[in-house]
């Protein structure tokens, strides 16, 4: 995935490069769209194989059923609001059979390539179709197989979870790097360190510490999510108060990324180095390891998030 994001970065960087040789002395530039557009690219490119301009469509029908979710939000107080006979739920349901149908149709045409012999893609759907294709040569069945649905609500899942969170991010970071240049210094000096001024390599993105210290205190700062759920598949004792099987529980994740009891009377501050020995380190309690801060930090949506500002730091 590596080769995609590097092409897709370098791509934005061209056009920003384009933008300020027709220019002299400063020249402003409003980020936020190609930011949008470079998280785009590289959920295309890394989960499909394809660019942006072939997956945009599925971006401006999901932008558009967010808005309308969040209208329908004023009738969750009512029971079974989802299925009310109005115009928004009617519109809703037409852009999920869109989205459905667009993808559909990413996992017919790679599963035709398939039958053809051709050579599978490296790219998240041809991970998810070949290790089907291997399930069923070994096992002589189906019976293991993942159904086309569930390719496709799989992939579904790929293209929403990182698209408009990716961008907030790497928003933020320059917005707070060029506020704490002395960051900025410190990660263009380690990014050239360890890559010179070749192409970064995955191998190479470990070693980048002082960029991996930027990113989490930026996601402490600005949780990409402002909340978790999760339910309890055991009976559990909170306190004074039994949860049973099945309740959900919501985390606040503001709460404890800005409780000082947690990070110090500095909670507020942008202060990379309090990850500097991990984030089990960075917390004046211990509270991280019991309540699952980490993994709501470290989802695989997030990590993916620190590969795409791993590659984008080298030109803030």
């Amino acid at each position: 995935m590596v080769p995609e994001i590097s092409l897709s970065c370098s791509n934005m960087i061209d056009k920003w490069e384009a933008s300020v040789s027709r220019t002299e002395g400063s020249f402003e530039l409003d980020v936020w769209p190609y930011t949008e557009d470079i998280t785009g690219d590289v959920i295309s490119r890394t989960a499909f194989g394809c660019n942006f301009e072939d997956g945009r469509r599925i971006f401006e029908l999901q932008k558009e059923q967010v808005e309308l979710v969040l209208q329908l939000l004023q009738f969750s107080f009512i029971p079974g609001w989802r299925y009310l006979p109005i115009k928004a739920n009617r519109i809703v349901k037409a852009i999920s059979q869109e989205i459905q149908a667009l993808l559909r149709g990413f996992v017919n045409k790679r599963e035709k390539a398939m039958e053809r012999g051709e050579a599978i893609a490296d790219d998240f759907l041809g991970i998810l179709m070949e290790s089907n294709f291997k399930e069923i040569k070994e096992h002589g069945n189906k019976s293991g197989e993942m159904s086309i649905e569930e390719v496709i609500e799989e992939c579904k899942l790929f293209y929403f979870a990182g698209s408009e969170t990716i961008s907030n991010l790497l928003v933020w970071t320059m917005v707070l790097l060029s506020k704490h240049q002395e960051w900025q210094v410190r990660a263009r000096d380690e990014v050239l360190q360890v890559f010179g001024m070749k192409t970064p390599t995955f191998d190479g993105l470990d070693h980048l510490k002082t960029v991996t210290m930027i990113i989490k205190e930026v996601l402490r700062l600005y949780p990409p999510a402002p909340f978790i759920i999760r339910a309890r598949t055991r009976p559990v004792k909170l306190g004074n108060t039994a949860l049973p099987v099945g309740v959900e529980l919501t985390l606040l994740i503001g709460l404890l990324h800005y409780d000082p009891k947690i990070w110090g009377k500095d909670v507020k501050e942008f202060k990379p180095q309090r990850f500097s020995e991990g984030i089990f380190n960075a917390t004046k309690t211990q509270l991280s390891r019991k309540s699952g801060l980490k993994k709501s930090n470290l989802t695989s949506e997030m990590e993916f998030s620190k590969l795409i500002s791993r590659m984008r730091n080298p030109i803030i």
